[in-house]
């Protein structure tokens, strides 16, 4: 697909015109931990978001969708500081182009910018914060701003934050921003320090779930765990002298969850603490070349997220299970926010073609419709291609 020639079809002739991609990610452990003060493992996909983009010499703003042709040119301005629901998703380049004059990179130019993903919406492999990090790259590269990919990271984050109102952690923006080709990030997002984890699996595939339940993180019950647990460390903190939940072990919580004044905010806790422990050992099981034992945590974290925070689902309940049902899968659990979107699984490879069509059964005949297979492969962070 020819970007540039579609770019001067919407937008016109003329100028530079720069193009550049960035992934998105897929968190094979430690789920609803990254505004929790715990670890995440997340890696980058080659899967993502292209654009071309173009400087002006006024200051108006000009986005476009090609997976939402319907709605044409949406315009604003660098002055417009305003959230507004009629212009869709480029709210999201809006707040980040905002976030970031912030935070001292002012653009005095407005951009054409172009964008087409092949992120399957909806489906929990953050194509918003995909957009978001795609948005900051293209500032820094149009206008020479001098930002490295976690400064990137932290302006896509406060951006679906404060613009678009999501109170989503720093992980999906970080494994995008700082994504490496054949390797996970164990990242502890209280300290934002990280380490690359070569993924070693040989013979052993990531397959990706897609329920194709449509969703939203904003009108979802996302917002709404985030504050049950901000409840529940208050209340620990009555106890122990602790910042985040992640600064709890099993044994710290166990000793402290009397404390926690609500039944429902305990269990947002538990998970949030043991999650977080979860995600800790699997990253040395990897270190290991443990992957049985990987697998065997990726489905105690599926049933720490049905269980005590509730944000599966009959969607990604069926595949998960089904999953664990095949020969083959060696682990296998919802990624992303929940309520819809993907779960993730370990399969070894011989397995991959016989474990699709089982799973697709099954959830043919309980949910009635079809599900979408992945098979994963990571890649890089954002980049200029042409």
């Amino acid at each position: 697909m020819d970007l540039k020639q579609e770019f001067v079809r919407v937008f016109g002739a003329g100028g530079e015109i720069r193009e550049y991609f960035a992934p998105g990610r897929v968190n094979l452990i430690g789920e609803h931990t990254d505004y929790n003060g715990g670890h995440v493992f997340p890696c980058a996909l080659t899967i993502g978001t292209y654009a071309c983009a173009r400087r002006r010499e006024d200051r108006r703003l000009r986005f476009y969708s090609m997976n939402f042709p319907e709605a044409g040119i949406l315009e604003s301005t660098l002055d417009d500081k305003e959230y507004r629901k009629e212009l869709g998703f480029s709210n999201y380049p809006r707040g980040v182009i905002l976030t970031a004059a912030q935070e001292g990179y002012r653009a005095e130019q407005g951009m054409d910018i172009l964008y087409y993903g092949t992120i399957p919406n909806s489906s929990g492999l953050s194509s918003s914060a995909s957009i978001e990090v795609l948005t900051g790259y293209i500032l820094k590269d149009l206008f020479g701003f001098d930002f490295d990919g976690i400064a990137n990271a932290k302006i896509g984050q406060r951006a679906e934050n404060e613009f678009i109102g999501v109170n989503c952690g720093i992980m999906d923006q970080f494994a995008i921003a700082m994504g490496r080709k054949d390797s996970a990030i164990f990242l502890d997002t209280a300290t934002l320090q990280y380490e690359y984890a070569p993924l070693k699996l040989d013979g052993v595939k990531i397959l990706i779930m897609n329920t194709n339940k449509k969703r939203g993180l904003g009108d979802s019950k996302y917002n709404e765990r985030r504050a049950e647990c901000e409840s529940a460390l208050r209340d620990l903190q009555r106890a122990v002298d602790i910042k985040t939940l992640g600064d709890l072990d099993e044994e710290g919580f166990v000793l402290y969850s009397d404390m926690i004044r609500s039944q429902v905010c305990m269990k947002r806790a538990r998970h949030a603490v043991f999650e977080n422990r979860r995600t800790i050992r699997a990253a040395e099981a990897l270190r290991a070349g443990d992957i049985p034992e990987f697998g065997r945590l990726m489905n105690e974290s599926h049933v720490s997220l049905r269980r005590d925070y509730e944000v599966t689902g009959p969607e990604l309940d069926t595949l998960v299970e089904a999953a664990w049902e095949q020969e083959g899968v060696i682990g296998a659990r919802m990624t992303g926010a929940g309520f819809g979107g993907c779960a993730v699984s370990l399969v070894k490879e011989e397995y991959l073609p016989v474990v699709m069509d089982a799973i697709g059964k099954t959830y043919r005949e309980k949910i009635g419709y079809e599900p979408t297979f992945y098979i994963a492969e990571t890649g890089d962070g954002p980049s200029r291609i042409g």
